[in-house]
C-alpha cells in the first residue's frame, strides 16, 4: 500500500510541475525567441538588399553612403568627402532615414521661403 501512495504522490507532482513548465515555456517563447527571430530575419534581409547609394548606420554609430562592396562581406562606405571607409556587412545595424525628412544641402523648406518671402 505505501508504495501505490508514493506512485500518486510522484504522479501530481509531475502534474504540478508540467501545469506550471508548460505556460512559462509559451510566455518565453512569444515574449523573447519569436520577436528575437523576427528581428534576425529583418537584419538579414536588410543585409542581403544593400545597394550603392544607400545611406546606412554601422553598430560603431558611423552614418554613411554605400559606395561599393568587396569580396563578399566587405561594404565600402564614404562618411564624408574623400573619406572612404571599409566596414563588415554585418556591421550595419540599419538604413538612415530618408533625405526627404531632412534640411538638405542647408536649402529653406518652401514653407519658411514663403514665410520670409511674405514679412
Amino acid at each position: 500500500m505505501p508504495a501505490l501512495a508514493a506512485d500518486a504522490t510522484a504522479g501530481q507532482g509531475m502534474t504540478q510541475f508540467l501545469l506550471l513548465f508548460v505556460p512559462l515555456f509559451f510566455i518565453w517563447y512569444f515574449l523573447v525567441i519569436r520577436p528575437q527571430s523576427n528581428q534576425r530575419k529583418k537584419t538579414q534581409e536588410l543585409l542581403a538588399n544593400l545597394k550603392t547609394g544607400d545611406r546606412v548606420l554601422t553598430s560603431g554609430g558611423i552614418y554613411g553612403t554605400i559606395v561599393g562592396f568587396r569580396e563578399k562581406e566587405i561594404v565600402q562606405l564614404q562618411v564624408a568627402n574623400q573619406v572612404k571607409l571599409d566596414v563588415a556587412r554585418s556591421a550595419i545595424t540599419g538604413m538612415q532615414p530618408g533625405e526627404s525628412t531632412g534640411n538638405e544641402g542647408g536649402k529653406e523648406p518652401k514653407r519658411e521661403a514663403v514665410a520670409k518671402g511674405k514679412s
